[in-house]
């Protein structure tokens, strides 16, 4: 019904997994911080490392969207420009460190 081919549904998909797996990296730090580790887990990490893996993996899946045309890098590139410039008017605790783009 979508006309996506199964391989840009086997992409899509994989985009999705690895942004929740972010999401709930990011909820962990929200709720226990950056340097806590889940003391149950066999070889603990902590979240600060845990999030920066997840976001690499969704960096992964978006090099392999880009690879496969179905995202084009300059366009994502534009847009990140773009949010850069106007972000700094909705950050409200990011006095210093803040740049203007």
């Amino acid at each position: 019904m979508s006309g996506l081919t199964q391989q840009e549904i086997e992409r899509l998909a994989l985009l999705a997994e690895e942004l929740a797996e972010s999401i709930q990296v990011v909820g962990k730090i929200l709720r226990h911080g950056y340097e806590s580790v889940n003391p149950l887990a066999s070889n603990p990490t902590t979240n600060r490392y845990d999030l920066h893996k997840e976001l690499g993996d969704v960096k992964a899946a978006i090099h392999l969207m880009q690879a496969n045309k179905d995202l084009d890098e300059k366009c994502i590139s534009d847009f990140e420009r773009d949010k850069l410039r106007r972000l700094p008017r909705w950050l409200h605790n990011e006095h210093d460190g803040v740049h203007r783009f």
